[in-house]
Formats: structure tokens, C-alpha cells, sequence
């Protein structure tokens, strides 16, 4: 799987992203460059973000989840197939 994400889809994972869980791309960014999640986290229900803090502690879970068929045509679809 190719890790590598160009900018522009990186900004738009982050609208798409920021408009479901209702703050500003640009926070949303400096939050995950920070490793924080706070404002992820508290649009979540206790029981995603809780599956959510254990996915992130786990790289090979993430890795897995991300190479699976449902993941990758997520990707595609929150990113116009680019």
C-alpha cells in the first residue's frame, strides 16, 4: 500500500473530515501534527473513541485496517477517486 498522501488529498481528507466532526481543517491539522485528538475524539461516542485511542496506540492494526478493500475505497471516495 502507498503511504504516501500529496497535499491535495491531505487537504481534502481534512474538509471532509473536519465538516463530519464540526471544527476548521486548519485545527484539525495542527491537532494531528501534534499527535493530539481531542477534537476527533469528543464528536466520537464513548465506544469509537475509546476503539479509536487503541487503533492509534496500534501501528500494525492501522496498517491492516488501512490495506483492507473497505478502507481503500473509502479513501477513494473521500478523496474523488485521485
Amino acid at each position: 500500500m502507498d503511504n504516501n498522501i500529496d497535499k491535495k488529498q491531505m487537504q481534502g481528507l481534512l474538509n471532509t473530515v473536519s465538516k463530519k466532526i464540526g471544527i476548521p481543517p486548519e485545527q484539525l491539522k495542527k491537532e494531528l501534527e501534534e499527535g493530539k485528538f481531542d477534537s476527533a475524539l469528543s464528536a466520537m461516542s464513548p465506544a469509537d473513541s475509546a476503539k479509536f485511542q487503541q487503533a492509534v496506540k496500534n501501528p500494525a492494526l492501522i496498517e491492516k485496517l488501512m490495506s483492507t478493500p473497505q478502507a481503500k475505497s473509502l479513501y477513494n471516495k473521500l478523496t474523488g477517486g485521485k
